[in-house]
């Protein structure tokens, strides 16, 4: 795998503050290419200000309603304590109405953004090399995903309305007690503040430590779990269902383990909240109590600094709240972040060409290649396979047959040494159209969990019925599936449970005959099925073969023994090339491993 450069102390100071995380994201927020998000932000701001501007005027109205009652003064507004109470009914059921005004404005700027990093992070995903994904798990990365896209509506919806309009919602109180009251209601609410938000933080960043000791405790027990159930059989054959359970236990006590912690420190944070805002709201009443006991306020300005103290309350405990989720956010986006920056290994080189295929000549010109930089599988191979020729590879378990193969699809680059088709080297086309003008039968192949149909069609996308069908026909399928009950739209099951071997192989070839590719690259395409069903594959592999350029890695010989050549590759060389018979005759490597197998079917016999 390319190797990732070392973050500096400053970029890994970043990542863990969560500032990359706020920097990518924020584009989201005023696209340069998307008018329509950038008026919904603005339209959403300035529901947010009346909002929040109707909000602080509210408890003004209550005042003097509560004043206007009591006859201690009259209303600058004119109206009696009925009005009063009707005008604060209103200014409270107008300032939910702003907010949920702002909240459906923005809501589709922030599923436009959900959508938008959830569908690059799948793609990169899939660009990522076949050593990522052979090192990677699959349910681990699938819950790695699911958090970080989960978190960035939230995210942005923090960027827009949470800190700012917070700070000018407590400016704005302030200022109003400031100079209705005195400096000293302010020192207290600023006090109060000021320890609510240290405590707030200093516990948050303890929480946010054992919250991700609880994701990595979940990302682990979730894994385990698909693993345990894409190997079904596999546990049924050696009767592990009890040792499955066991194991996917301990992953859930360590994962109940990490919960507790986790359920404790926030039972702790939520009162120690609750205690200094408490504390901060009684002094503020006391202050006030003792103000109306001496004559300086009225019973409206006792009232009015409770609901004051009230309305802090709110928002302080949304900061709290937002905080810690704030912070569980950037810890779960950083992982996809992580995730999307992880570099693929094979990309298009700048200015690649689409690959011209004239004949479908294959050339391996001297390669090397490894996939441990200290071990060598592949040690100067050079093999050309003409036009329409059928070349197979054969060898020992671990020669390099089928490491080839994939060298030829491109999953790996090579070490030194070219890969050509029609003379042209696969580092300098793309990808797509190297992928397009190959067919693949691997040894085992593996479907979707949808219908034959869908299967089939996969081959080639917008594939006609008619096409399927045909396709279908050749690959020797089409009865055997016009007498299931349901037809082409018959379920196969996840990963073609529902059939066997054969007739997923089957499935298999007629996908890859319905993608008409020039080059067919069978990988052991039959080695895992029985000898009477690899002679009906047999056909099917020769229908499939008519016409292209064909290379065969194969560990059966017999299964070879028709082909225009033969390569014999042993510990990464070519050691013996010629004919099934010319082999023969020479009595060497291939002849020994002719006679192994031939003694191999005679005792199974």
């Amino acid at each position: 795998m390319r190797p990732t450069p070392p973050l500096s102390d400053e970029a890994k100071a970043e990542r863990r503050s969560g500032l990359r995380t706020i920097r990518r994201v924020s584009p989201y927020l005023w696209p340069a290419d998307q008018p329509w998000v950038k008026r919904r932000v603005v339209l959403a701001l300035l529901a947010l200000l009346l909002g929040k501007i109707v909000a602080v005027g509210t408890p003004l109205l209550y005042k003097q309603a509560v004043d206007a009652l009591a006859n201690e003064g009259v209303s600058p507004l004119m109206l009696g304590a009925v009005g009063l109470t009707i005008a604060y009914g209103m200014a409270r059921l107008l300032s939910n109405g702003f907010q949920q005004l702002r909240d459906a404005v923005f809501a589709a700027v922030g599923q436009r953004a959900l959508r938008a990093l959830a569908l690059e992070t799948f793609t990169h995903i899939h660009r990522l090399s076949m050593r990522y994904h052979l090192t990677r798990k699959t349910g681990g990365l699938s819950r790695i995903i699911e958090r970080g896209v989960k978190g960035v509506d939230f995210l942005l919806r923090f960027l827009l309305f949470s800190i700012g309009p917070l700070v000018l919602e407590l400016l704005m109180i302030a200022g109003i007690l400031f100079f209705l009251f005195d400096v000293w209601y302010l020192a207290v609410i600023v006090m109060t503040i000021a320890v609510y938000v240290w405590f707030t933080f200093a516990v948050t960043e303890w929480r946010v430590k054992l919250r991700k000791v609880m994701n990595d405790q979940d990302t682990d027990a979730n894994q385990k779990a698909i693993d345990s159930l894409l190997n079904f059989e596999t546990v049924k054959y050696f009767g592990a269902e009890a040792r499955e359970a066991r194991r996917y236990d301990r992953a859930m006590e360590q994962y109940e383990a990490a919960a507790l912690k986790t359920a404790y420190s926030l039972a702790f944070l939520n009162f120690g909240q609750a205690f200094l805002i408490t504390a901060g709201l009684v002094i503020v009443m006391v202050m006030a109590a003792v103000g109306v006991e001496r004559g300086d306020l009225t019973v409206g300005d006792f009232v009015m600094v409770n609901a004051y103290m009230i309305q802090i309350t709110m928002p302080l405990n949304f900061l709290g709240t937002v905080y810690r989720e704030i912070r569980q956010a950037l810890v779960d986006m950083g992982e996809m972040f992580d995730l999307l920056e992880q570099p693929a290994e094979v990309s298009d080189k700048p200015g690649a060409n689409v690959l011209k295929v004239q004949g479908g000549e294959v050339e391996l010109r001297d390669v090397h290649f490894g996939y441990d930089p200290e071990r060598a599988i592949l040690k100067g191979v050079s093999l050309k396979v003409g036009a329409g020729e059928t070349v197979a590879i054969v060898g020992s378990s671990g020669s390099g047959k089928s490491t080839i193969g994939r060298l030829l699809f491109r999953f790996y680059d090579v070490t030194k040494g070219a890969v050509l088709i029609d003379g042209q080297d696969l580092r300098d086309i793309t990808q797509v159209s190297l992928h397009d003008a190959i067919g693949v039968v691997p040894q085992d192949t593996v479907l979707f969990n949808d219908t034959i149909r869908y299967n089939i069609a996969y081959g080639r996308d917008g594939a006609t019925e008619e096409q399927i069908v045909q396709a279908a026909r050749d690959a020797q399928i089409h009865d055997f599936i016009t007498r299931l009950p349901d037809g082409y739209d018959t379920q196969v099951g996840e990963r073609g449970l529902k059939l066997s071997g054969g007739e997923k192989q089957r499935v298999g070839i007629a996908r890859t005959l319905l993608k008409n590719p020039p080059i067919l690259l069978l990988d052991e395409a039959t080695s895992a099925l029985d000898t009477e069903t690899e002679q009906e594959i047999q056909g099917a592999l020769a229908r499939a073969a008519e016409g292209r350029t064909v290379l065969m890695i194969a560990h059966r010989l017999s299964t070879v023994a028709d082909a225009d050549r033969i390569i014999v590759l042993e510990d990464g060389h070519i050691v013996e090339e010629g004919t099934h018979l010319d082999l023969l005759t020479r009595k060497g490597r291939y002849w020994g491993l002719w006679q192994r197998q031939a003694s191999e079917r005679e005792a199974a016999a």
